[in-house]
């Protein structure tokens, strides 16, 4: 027993690093400390109130005319943050909110110089900047490591400037990895080693010394370190710096198509036998058009890797480079087609706006309701395309009514959707759906999918028919 007992002390021991000592020594002289400085225009701001004839009126009086004649004066600004070198000329990342909006930007490196940094790109998406200085000698330097390779329950150690205190380290592990906030692009490692203000980009190490984060923000009720904080896989930030080091911007691959996740309910109105891939909603010009993609195809693999889900895909298409050629294989109808699709750019298309195509108006008719999946459906008019703000190239069947305790209320439609898709076939009509119903039962289907839009966004919802 006592030689077990020696045994699990062992073996945790060896689990457990001595000391991280060796490790902050390797790494911390390309690890920086950053100041920003904003100029700041500084209005006069409402006065002190006091009393008419108070003896402290003719005291504030002056006091406010000093201000006045200072009022316009600009003032200064400043801000903290991390950062570290990626190469012996000078090149540094840090967080885009470090460095957003800052007028001059100084680097403190661990033995205490100081030197000016200019902005090389940024990238808003993922809160990565890219910074340069000039040094008189070659500058230590850190690799990234892949963080791919980082395991839940990995020690890791974190360096930065927290709270301003200056060159500081905290140590932990891997808490869980592929974590997403805010971003379409996030893929964070959540991490317990302490990380606070001013810790922003820093570097995340693993005991290789190798950076596989980028410490970007901590989830906390107070502003302090809880013990929840989440830096930026470097596999994401490794591409971003490589587009802003070579073209000062980030050029992202652009497919063209609007998704959605693919649910159980989903995979099986279509016949799908495993639940993955992303359903494509809508496919407005663009590359995916061209290529022949529809509204209805389930996107199962990009460029030779599976498709998880829509997160996955918007990634996966991101980190492809624009003008690349890929094949992009769909489930259509039953069966599997592979298309070739020429990447666009993602910046460029993103903020265009597809202008409306007005088309003649059909001879109005009073719409005529029916009961249909627990839905009160009538046809398209004209008085419901301008009450809906429809174009007049817009068809389908519009939600009048439904209970409250419907599937179809439950699963989010609401009165004025229009069903454009039923089946993944065009309907116009009740008449029309309930066509596609009785296919669907006659093909055993447990549900139908219905392709709804509201407000011109798009979604597919799946209907039992049980």
């Amino acid at each position: 027993m006592a030689a077990m007992v020696l045994l699990v002390q062992a073996v945790s021991a060896k689990a457990q690093p001595e000391s991280f000592a060796d490790l902050a020594d390797k790494v911390s002289t390309s690890v920086v400390n950053i100041t920003t400085s904003t100029v700041v225009a500084q209005g006069t701001g409402p006065g002190p109130m006091v009393p008419e004839g108070s003896p402290f009126e003719d005291f504030f009086r002056e006091f406010q005319d000093r201000n006045r004649e200072n009022g316009d004066r600009p003032r200064r600004s400043s801000a903290l943050g991390s950062g570290f070198v990626i190469s012996e000329d000078g090149y540094i990342v840090t967080n885009n909110h470090v460095i957003e909006s800052a007028d001059e930007i100084i680097i403190e490196f661990f033995e205490g110089a100081e030197l000016e940094a200019k902005v090389i790109g940024t990238d808003p998406n993922t809160d990565i900047a890219l910074l340069k200085v000039e040094a008189d000698a070659p500058l230590d330097f850190v690799n990234f490591g892949d963080s791919d390779t980082a395991r839940m329950g990995d020690w890791v150690m974190a360096m930065g400037n927290p709270l301003g205190q200056g060159f500081s380290v905290s140590a932990g592990i891997v808490s869980q990895r592929g974590r997403a906030l805010s971003g379409a692009y996030d893929d964070y490692i959540q991490t317990d080693a302490a990380i606070n203000r001013g810790n922003s980009g820093g570097p995340l190490f693993n005991m290789a010394g190798e950076v596989i984060g980028v410490n970007t923000a901590i989830l906390s009720p107070n502003g302090g370190s809880i013990g929840i904080g989440f830096s930026m896989a470097s596999n994401v930030v490794t591409k971003v710096v490589d587009q802003l080091k070579e073209f000062g911007e980030t050029r992202r691959g652009w497919l063209g198509v609007r998704i959605q996740d693919v649910t159980e309910d989903v995979a099986e109105a279509i016949g799908l036998e495993e639940v993955a891939g992303a359903l494509v909603t809508d496919v407005p010009d663009g590359p995916a058009k061209d290529a022949g993609m529809k509204s209805g195809d389930v996107i199962m693999s990009f460029d030779g890797q599976d498709v998880k889900d829509t997160r996955g895909l918007v990634r996966q298409v991101g980190n492809t480079s624009v003008g690349k050629a890929v094949r992009v294989v769909v489930f259509r109808e039953g069966k599997t087609q592979t298309l070739k699709v020429t990447l666009g750019r993602r910046e460029e298309a993103e903020g265009a706006v597809p202008a409306a195509m007005p088309g003649d108006k059909p001879d109005e008719k009073a719409p005529v309701e029916k009961e249909v999946l627990g839905m009160k459906l009538s046809p398209l008019t004209d008085e419901l395309r301008e009450q809906l703000d429809l174009d007049g190239k817009a068809e389908g069947l519009v939600v009048r009514d439904l209970g409250e305790m419907s599937e179809a209320y439950e699963k989010g439609l609401r009165a004025g959707d229009l069903i454009t898709e039923a089946g993944q076939q065009k309907v116009k009509t009740a008449a029309d759906l309930e066509a596609r119903i009785a296919d669907a039962k006659e093909a055993g289907r447990k549900s139908l999918l219905l392709l709804v839009r509201r407000a011109g966004d798009p979604r597919f919802v799946a209907l039992s028919l049980e």
